[in-house]
């Protein structure tokens, strides 16, 4: 767990006020000197910078007053707040290797993914049961879910929330949404259900499990466990994970209907049937030759569906249903909503894709990534792992071996770079 925590002697006792002894936390222990280097705290932010969100914050108060925040609140919200550089280098460093869906799909639904995925069905099965009796979601869906946003609870975030929120905000990035989240985060800490140390979440406000951020956690967050707070940071993802099933469920999903099935379509197909907002019944889709391309079956003849094709007429189809674009509701990528559907079938037994990558695509498979990556670290260009991922670290290692090698210098992994390194 990620979870970093720098409360005082004040806070300390603020938490046992809010919340009892209900959460089950890390990090109690962890040194302040400790605590404040993992949040950027020794990173000598420019004075101006910290004077001005001093200014902003106060500012920002008087907003808060007028929508019902109360003074205790506001005071203990913003007591250790200040100019964070962390998240602005977080917010200005994201992933720089963008991957095709092929490769996304296959980062997600990775074997390491799956085997944890079906530990925390084990580990967890009573209280996803029950999750998923009271919300009618399936309980591999909600653990797909929680697997795709925080690794099955891995990565929950390790910034205090308000003074990321309160950085970005006075920066003014995406104009009112930091501040609207902002607010947000006062009323959760008003409710009592977090205190501001254990409060910490992403670069961009998402929290927990689950990763809410907190205007979704206002509206959808549940006390599953009963204890009096919805309780999405501590070790027990109980509350997280009914959430998201909330969400879900108030998103439009109808319990016992597959979110995406992939499909084989018949020789000489009219693609351009293909396309969200072309709903057919499935009982129609199978009259024109759509076939299930596995041994998942599709979903029942008389429910609407969509028939997409994300990889183009060479790649994989698939009909999708509502319980798609509930899905969406959560993040809406089709690549996401995909993963997530597909995972949760790998973790209810289904087989993998059939045709999961287009005929003509340049990219390499992720063993051949990881090979890449194996070559790339035995020839002294360390790309410190070997797990697939073509992150900033394998593509350092790429251009520090291209500029070697006085190859053109991308950064990018290809079948001619496998090759070039094969060959020693």
């Amino acid at each position: 767990m990620r979870l970093s925590l720098r409360l005082s002697a004040t806070l300390t006792a603020m938490a046992l006020l809010l919340g009892g002894c209900a959460g089950n936390y890390t990090g109690m222990g962890v040194p302040q000197q400790e605590q404040e280097i993992k949040w950027g705290r020794y990173q000598n932010p420019p004075p101006e910078k910290v004077a001005g969100l001093q200014n902003w914050v106060e500012g920002f108060k008087a907003r808060a007053r007028a929508q019902g925040i109360s003074d205790s609140t506001l005071s203990i919200a913003f007591r250790d707040v200040t100019y964070n550089p962390e998240v602005v280098r977080r917010s200005q460093n994201q992933a720089e290797f963008k991957k095709s869906l092929w490769e996304y799909l296959e980062n997600a639904v990775s074997e390491k993914r799956q085997n944890n995925g079906r530990a925390a069905l084990a580990q967890y099965g009573n209280v996803l049961s029950r999750i998923e009796a009271t919300y009618g979601v399936d309980k591999e869906i909600v653990t797909a879910v929680w697997g795709m946003e925080s690794t099955y609870g891995e990565r929950r975030g390790d910034l205090p929330l308000i003074e990321a929120l309160s950085t970005l905000s006075y920066e003014g990035y995406r104009g009112d949404f930091f501040r609207s989240q902002l607010m947000a985060s006062l009323g959760i800490l008003q409710a009592g259900d977090i205190d501001p140390g254990h409060m910490t979440g992403s670069w961009a406000g998402a929290m927990g499990h689950t990763q809410f951020i907190p205007t979704t956690y206002l509206s959808y967050a549940v006390d599953f466990t009963g204890d009096g707070r919805r309780d999405i940071w501590s070790n027990d993802p109980s509350d997280a994970l009914a959430s998201a099933a909330n969400y879900l469920a108030k998103s439009g999903w109808q319990p016992g209907l597959p979110a995406a099935v992939e499909v084989t379509l018949p020789a000489g197909f009219n693609t351009g049937l293909a396309g969200k907002g072309k709903r057919r019944s499935v009982a129609e889709w199978q009259s024109l030759g759509i076939r299930q391309a596995t041994s998942r079956p599709l979903p029942p003849g008389a429910a609407s569906a969509e028939l997409i094709l994300p990889g183009g007429s060479s790649g994989a189809a698939f009909l999708i249903t509502r319980n798609f674009h509930a899905i969406l509701r959560y993040n809406n990528a089709d690549s996401y909503a995909l993963a997530v559907a597909h995972l949760a079938d790998r973790l209810k037994g289904y087989p993998g894709l059939a045709n999961p990558w287009p005929a003509n695509h340049p990219g390499l498979r992720i063993e051949q990534r990881k090979e890449m990556q194996r070559l790339l670290t035995a020839r002294g260009f360390d790309t410190q792992g070997v797990d697939g991922n073509v992150g900033s670290n394998t593509i350092n290692a790429i251009k520090a071996y291209q500029t070697s090698r006085g190859l053109p210098v991308t950064g990018e992994p290809s079948a001619a770079l496998l090759e070039q390194l094969r060959r020693g």
